[in-house]
C-alpha cells in the first residue's frame, strides 16, 4: 500500500504535537538513545569523517510493478518464449527500445553473459538514453529471500526457506524496506544505515539524515535518527503558519517557548517545538534560491514533469543542492519518494499498432518514471552531484508472467533500476529467469523465484554509501547466507 502523509488535525494535544514535531525534527533529537546503541555506531566513530558527499534516493513503485515488461529480452529465442507466455501483455519486438553499448543509435547492441539482448518498454525512451550513457543499469530478478532457495525447496515449504506472507502487499513492502524477512520488523535498512553513519558523517549536520517526500515509510525507521518529512513545496507545517514564518502567531509561540520552565515535560515539549520551528525555517530559507518562482527564478536545464513523482524528485534535487556548509552541512543523506498505481490487475496495457508506443495504465506509469528519473539525473549533473547521488527503485514485488486476461497478478522476483554517475554502466546485473511455467525459476504460476536477494541489492548500495564490511552484518543480518554482498553495480 502506498505510504502517505498523515493528516494533521486542527487541534493537537501536547503529547501528539510533541510526537509529530519530533518525527519532523532534527535527527539529533534522538541522541538520548545513543548509549543503548553505542555498540552499533562504535566502529563508525573510529574513522575520520568523510570529506565527500553521498546520497541514496529510494524510488518506491507502490503496488507491485510488472517489471516483466519494463525490460524484455530481444534475442529471438528468448523473446519468442516471452511472447508465447505473456499473451496479450507481450510487447511487440519492434516496439522495444534496444539497450546498446554506447549512447548512439549506431552503437552495438548490448548482450549479457547469457547471450540475451535486452530492450526497455517503449515508454522508457529516457531510460534507454541513460543506459547508453552508462548512468542507469538494470538488476535482474531481485526479491525478498530468507536464503537462496531452489524450486524444489520452495515446493517442499520446509521451515525457514520461504519468506513469510509472500505475495502480500503490506508484508512484502515491509520485507523490501527492512531486508529482514524472517524477523519481526523493527527498523528499516535505511534507518539502520543512518543510525550507524550519522554521528560519523554528519557531526554538524543541521537536518535529519533521513528525509521523506512521501510521509512515513519503513525504510527510514531507525532507533536514533528520525525521519524528517518534507512536502513538495517545503517544510511540513503542523497548522497553517504556526510552525514556520514570521507572523504574529509564530512570534507569540516563540515567546511562550522561551519562557523558563521547571517542569521537565513542559521544557522537553518546548525544546522539541523550538527545534521543529528552527528546522522548518532553515529548510525553507535554504531552498529559496532554487525556487522557480523566485527572484531571480531558478531554471532546471531539463524541466521536471509536473506529476506527483516529478514534484517529489524536484524537491529532493533542491534539498541536495542545499547540502553544503552554508545551509544543511550534510555529508550523507537518505531520501525516500514513492508513487502508486502499480497494482495493475486489470487494463494493464493496450498496444497501438504502428505507433511504436503503448497506451494504458502501465505505459503511463513507466513513461512518468522514465521522464522523472531522467530529469532528476540531469538535475544532479547540473548541480555537480551526479557522482554523489544514486537513485534506486523498489516495489512490493513483480507480477505474474502469464496474463489474467486484462493484467497480471501478484508475483515475486523482479527487475529494478540503479541510476547515477557512480554506477558501473552499460550492462545488466543478475540473470533473467528461465521463461517457462513450472520451469526452474517458477513457483508454479509464473511467479519468479528470485536469484538475487534484497539483502545483496541493498548491501551493494550501502557499501558504496560508506558501510564497511565489518559493519555490514549489523545492517543486513542475513547477507552472509548469500554468495556475495556486493553485486558490482557501483564503482
Amino acid at each position: 500500500m502506498k505510504p502517505s502523509p498523515r493528516p494533521v488535525p486542527n487541534i493537537l494535544t501536547r503529547r501528539s504535537f510533541a510526537g509529530r514535531a519530533a518525527c519532523a525534527g532534527l535527527g539529533a533529537a534522538a541522541v538520548t538513545s545513543t548509549i543503548r546503541d553505542l555498540r552499533l555506531i562504535g566502529s563508525a566513530l573510529a574513522a575520520d569523517p568523510p570529506t565527500d558527499y553521498k546520497a541514496l534516493v529510494c524510488l518506491f513503485l507502490s503496488g507491485g510493478n510488472d517489471s516483466n515488461n519494463w525490460i524484455v529480452p530481444t534475442d529471438t529465442t528468448t523473446y519468442n518464449q516471452y511472447a508465447a507466455i505473456r499473451g496479450n501483455l507481450a510487447l511487440p519486438s519492434t516496439s522495444l527500445l534496444t539497450l546498446r553499448t554506447g549512447p548512439n543509435a549506431g552503437d552495438a547492441e548490448y548482450q549479457d553473459a547469457d547471450g540475451h539482448g535486452h530492450g526497455f518498454h517503449p515508454a522508457c525512451t529516457k531510460m534507454q538514453t541513460l543506459f547508453g550513457e552508462g548512468k542507469l543499469v538494470p538488476v535482474l530478478n531481485v526479491g525478498t529471500l530468507v536464503r537462496p532457495i531452489t524450486r524444489a525447496e520452495y515446493l517442499a515449504n520446509a521451515t525457514g526457506t520461504r519468506p513469510p506472507q509472500l505475495f502480500s502487499h503490506s508484508d512484502q513492502v515491509t520485507q523490501w524496506q527492512t531486508s529482514i524477512p524472517d524477523q519481526p520488523p523493527a527498523t528499516g535498512w535505511g534507518g539502520r544505515v543512518a543510525d550507524l553513519l550519522d554521528t560519523w558523517a554528519n557531526p554538524n549536520g543541521k537536518i535529519s539524515m533521513s528525509v521523506s517526500l512521501n510521509g512515513a515509510n519503513t525504510l527510514e525507521v531507525g532507533n536514533l535518527i528520525s525521519q524528517y518529512h518534507v512536502s513538495t513545496t517545503g517544510a511540513v507545517t503542523l497548522s497553517g503558519d504556526l510552525m514556520t514564518g514570521t507572523g504574529t502567531r509564530v512570534r507569540a509561540l516563540r515567546e511562550i517557548l522561551a519562557l523558563s520552565n521547571t517542569n521537565l515535560q513542559r521544557r522537553s515539549y518546548a525544546e522539541v517545538v523550538d527545534r521543529a520551528i528552527a528546522t522548518g525555517d532553515l529548510l525553507n530559507t535554504s531552498i529559496a534560491a532554487t525556487s522557480e518562482t523566485g527572484s531571480p527564478p531558478w531554471v532546471w536545464d531539463t524541466p521536471f514533469p509536473t506529476s506527483g513523482l516529478g514534484n517529489q524528485l524536484k524537491m529532493i534535487a533542491r534539498l541536495i543542492q542545499a547540502r553544503g556548509p552554508a545551509a544543511f552541512n550534510m555529508r550523507r543523506q537518505i531520501f525516500f519518494c514513492s508513487v502508486g498505481g502499480y497494482d495493475t490487475h486489470t487494463s494493464q496495457v493496450t498496444f497501438a499498432p504502428n505507433l511504436n508506443t503503448t497506451t494504458g495504465t502501465h505505459a503511463n506509469l513507466l513513461r512518468d518514471v522514465s521522464e522523472c528519473m531522467f530529469a532528476f539525473q540531469r538535475a544532479m549533473e547540473q548541480i555537480g552531484a551526479s557522482q554523489s547521488v544514486t537513485t534506486f527503485t523498489s516495489s512490493d514485488f513483480n507480477r505474474t508472467f502469464p496474463t489474467n486476461s486484462q493484467g497480471s497478478d501478484h508475483g515475486w522476483g523482479g527487475h529494478h533500476m540503479i541510476m547515477g554517475g557512480a554506477v558501473n554502466g552499460r550492462r545488466t546485473y543478475g540473470h533473467l529467469p528461465v521463461f517457462a511455467i513450472n520451469g526452474p525459476n517458477d513457483t508454479s504460476t509464473g511467479r519468479w523465484i528470485p536469484t538475487l536477494a534484497v539483502d545483496q541489492f541493498s548491501a551493494t548500495l550501502a557499501r558504496w554509501f560508506g558501510v564497511t564490511a565489518t559493519d555490514m552484518p549489523s545492517i543486513f543480518p542475513n547477507v552472509g547466507r548469500f554468495a556475495t554482498s556486493d553485486l558490482g553495480f557501483m564503482t
